[in-house]
């Protein structure tokens, strides 16, 4: 092969690549073909898996699992029923409020970049590109997912991007949780007058209408004055280790 040739094949391998890095008109496409890939993939070896399983696994832990599924779809049912019954509480009483929210479970793909395990593509059905979207996992806040190139991007607790209203403590101070591209959570806006302390608990506020009311975030670890507020460091309590699934919260109330 002559010098040539591999100057051209150098030069045009470098021109996709950066088309693809900077031009949204083609990595759209780009996103959308190798995400489908990437699921197409997934549910094969998926499928797989469970096949192998149903013929190698002992009949006795097969068993055990129906079981706690069933006990899982009970429990469903009772927390829908619940629900509904609330409702017609509220609705006797002449009551604005409403309990009916809609949760829904998503797959992990891949991440958007390598080097980067803070922004993980998503599979969602009924993707609303207008929205933002609190994220949970094992019922912990693992994020947020925004729309990127008309695609769920999931913003996990690290990106400085992923942030949402939080209250801190047994007085429920309030603040703004994010992400700061380390191990560790940042909250701001704390009101100085309210008395906050190392080993706080943070859970969702709901207020921002991403999350319900009372879901873990983390712990605070440290302190600090700054513009008439006061910020805190939090440790997290999820682990972004190994990401699969998620529970996606599409609507509060």
């Amino acid at each position: 092969m002559n010098k040539e040739l591999l100057s051209f094949l150098f030069v045009f391998v470098a021109f996709f690549t950066g088309a693809l890095y900077y031009t949204n008109t083609i990595q759209g496409p780009f996103v959308s073909l190798v995400n489908g890939l990437k699921s197409g993939y997934l549910d094969t070896t998926l499928y797989i898996s469970d096949t192998i399983d149903e013929h190698f696994l002992q009949q006795s832990t097969i068993q055990d699992l129906r079981a706690k599924n069933k006990l899982y779809e009970k429990n469903h049912l009772m927390m829908h029923q619940f629900a509904n019954e609330l409702n017609e509480l509220f609705k006797e009483n002449n009551s604005s409020l409403k309990l009916n929210p809609k949760v829904q479970l998503v797959r992990a793909l891949s991440y958007a970049k390598f080097g980067d395990t803070n922004k993980i593509w998503i599979q969602m059905s009924d993707f609303n590109t207008s929205k933002i979207y609190g994220l949970v996992h094992n019922e912990l806040v693992a994020g947020i997912v925004v729309a990127k190139h008309n695609r769920p991007l999931a913003l996990l607790n690290g990106d400085v991007k992923s942030s949402y209203a939080v209250y801190v403590g047994d007085k429920n101070a309030p603040g703004i949780v994010h992400g700061n591209n380390g191990k560790n959570l940042v909250l701001d806006f704390i009101p100085t007058w309210m008395e906050i302390k190392v080993g706080d608990e943070v859970e969702t506020s709901g207020l921002d209408r991403l999350f319900f009311k009372g879901l873990k975030v983390g712990k605070v670890i440290s302190i600090s004055q700054a513009q008439g507020y006061q910020n805190a460091v939090v440790v997290p309590y999820f682990d972004a280790t190994q990401p699969e699934y998620f529970h996606i919260i599409k609507e509060v109330r």
